[in-house]
């Protein structure tokens, strides 16, 4: 598929087809724990089609499980019943751990069964294009030190920082790589962490990287879509400097405004709150808000309604159909 193409036609289309990140809540239609589905790429892949099967998405999107990455260098994770996994502890502690850290073989830990389950997917769902997940550098830099302690090492020790960076950036490279000989359409890349730095601090410890990465990887066939759920808006002028094909943003912040300052031809997604409305709220309350989210910004030709980050586990069905019902409403006067 010409991904290039695709972005183009979805910039110049009437209609827009929600694309919300929406994987997790697989496991309750197969039946099974999110422990059960992180470590099984066929169950993994077999989730995602029956997403595809009954949800009209944009296009699919894998599990985005930031644990991934973290645990191929070593750091240790929690699985906790049906929460989406995450790192504890701190696997870097200094600038001698820094410089002995060893940049891990794709396929170490659950890289493996990730790519598997892209490839599975992409085979099963034929009808739209299907996109990988990954960690960005700056994110996962601060779960192998430690969110707190990578931020005041920004300052105090700004080069273990740049040490681990240069090596997760590697590491990240050769994983996206192996994605696209999978034979998936691109990747959403997951960059929450770097939305709490000012842009300074961005500029220098995370836009060069996340550039590094796509500019390695990225063609008109396989392409990028960057996520920030932080305070992105006081950043848009680095952020849209990163050369994705789309960037994706949290409920953090007002999309209307972003909208308003972004340039035209940059497709945002966003940014319906995966929390207080597809977890916690009810069918009626996800409806009233994505139609009132349409209404602000589905007139934009470069906005596509999604969910602001990853739509949790447990998320009920209900809530989940009616975010697409809304959809389908507005668009059905367009």
């Amino acid at each position: 598929m010409n991904m290039k193409s695709w972005f183009e036609d979805l910039l110049a289309a009437n209609k827009k087809k929600p694309m919300p990140i929406l994987s997790f809540p697989s496991a309750s239609l197969l039946g099974v724990t999110v422990g059960e589905l992180i470590t099984d790429s066929g169950l993994q892949a077999k989730g995602l089609k029956l997403i595809a099967d009954r949800c009209e998405t944009l296009a699919s999107v894998s599990l985005m499980d930031l644990s991934v990455e973290a645990e191929a260098f070593g750091a240790a994770i929690k699985i906790d019943g049906n929460e989406v996994p995450t790192v504890y502890g701190t696997l870097i502690a200094s600038v001698e751990d820094a410089d002995k850290l060893a940049i891990p073989t794709v396929g170490a830990g659950r890289t493996g069964i990730y790519i598997e389950s892209a490839e599975k997917a992409k085979k099963l769902i034929g009808d739209r294009p299907v996109f990988a997940g990954i960690i960005g550098p700056f994110s996962l830099a601060g779960r192998l030190i430690d969110m707190t302690e990578i931020m005041v090492n920004c300052y105090e020790e700004p080069e273990m920082v740049h040490t681990i960076l240069e090596k997760v950036t590697e590491f990240l490279i050769r994983y996206s790589l192996a994605y696209k000989e999978a034979g998936v359409d691109g990747i959403l890349i997951a960059e929450p962490a770097a939305g709490l730095l000012s842009p300074a601090l961005f500029e220098e410890f995370t836009l060069r990287y996340a550039q590094k990465i796509i500019n390695r990887v990225q063609t008109d066939e396989f392409t990028f879509i960057y996520h920030n759920c932080g305070n992105t808006i006081p950043l848009i002028e680095l952020i849209k400097q990163i050369g994705a094909f789309g960037y994706h943003f949290g409920n953090f912040i007002d999309i209307e405004k972003m909208l308003s300052i972004a340039p035209n031809e940059m497709i945002i997604f966003g940014n319906v709150d995966p929390v207080s409305q597809f977890r916690n709220g009810t069918p009626e309350s996800v409806y009233a808000a994505t139609t009132e989210t349409l209404v602000k910004c589905g007139s934009r030709p470069n906005f596509i309604i999604s969910s602001g980050c990853d739509i949790p586990p447990v998320s009920p069905w209900a809530n989940i159909e009616a975010f697409f019902k809304a959809a389908e409403d507005y668009y059905s006067t367009k």
